[in-house]
């Protein structure tokens, strides 16, 4: 199953360069660093805080997930550990135990009371405090700081014709998602806001996107 999404206006590349122009050729990479390494010293101190907090309760730490970024690249996406150990195994015996959890999952791809979910991954979910390390994949050039959310192959299968949208960007930490339904469990709607991003990629929208990230992240309301 894909869900499809049909605009009514094709936007051809040499639209997309005239939109995006030095910022999207070049700049944005740049704002990505300069930001990255100004946040450095205390994202850095937070990271290791949660990291030892995260050891501390018999998890390994920190936690790599295969995700597919620009131009179809395969990376490690990085987050503080916050499920149990063989997390995709484990959720094969959930779906046996609740059929309904099946097909939530297909639906949004998360569930919203994922038994495998530790108690002190529930916090850091809410907060999205679990994402910090991936300021590591932005220095590396995998993530961009905004940006559509970082798929799975599976999950890239879903977005259709936006398959070419999605993989023409790097994936961010956060992005129109975030900000303007992440409390609403449509993957649709997901998909749609990451067409949308990935087709207008501006200087002032990044900007925009980061300012409203904060009071986002301080409402919790992350799964």
């Amino acid at each position: 199953m894909a869900f499809l999404d049909h605009p009514s206006k094709r936007i051809t590349p040499a639209h997309r360069s005239r939109i995006g122009g030095l910022y999207e050729r070049g700049g944005k990479r740049v704002f990505d660093l300069a930001v990255c390494l100004l946040l450095l010293p205390f994202v850095g101190f937070v990271i290791l805080l949660l990291w030892w907090l995260a050891t501390a309760i018999g998890s390994s730490g920190f936690f790599g997930h295969k995700r597919v970024g620009r131009n179809g690249v395969v990376f490690h996406c990085w987050k503080i550990r916050t499920m149990i150990a063989n997390a995709d195994r484990a959720l094969l015996l959930v779906f046996k135990q609740s059929p309904d959890t099946k097909n939530e999952w297909e639906m949004n791809r998360k569930l919203e009371n994922d038994p495998r979910v530790l108690p002190f991954g529930k916090f850091l979910r809410r907060t999205s405090l679990d994402e910090l390390p991936q300021i590591w994949n932005v220095i590396r050039g995998d993530m961009s700081l905004v940006g559509p959310r970082p798929v799975t192959r599976s999950e890239l299968s879903l977005f259709g014709d936006a398959r070419k949208d999605y993989l023409s960007v790097r994936p961010g930490i956060t992005g129109l998602w975030q900000v303007k339904a992440r409390r609403v469990p449509c993957y649709i709607r997901r998909v749609k806001l990451d067409r949308r991003y990935a087709r207008n990629v501006t200087f002032g929208q990044d900007l925009r996107i980061l300012l409203w990230t904060l009071p986002v992240l301080f409402r919790a309301t992350g799964r």
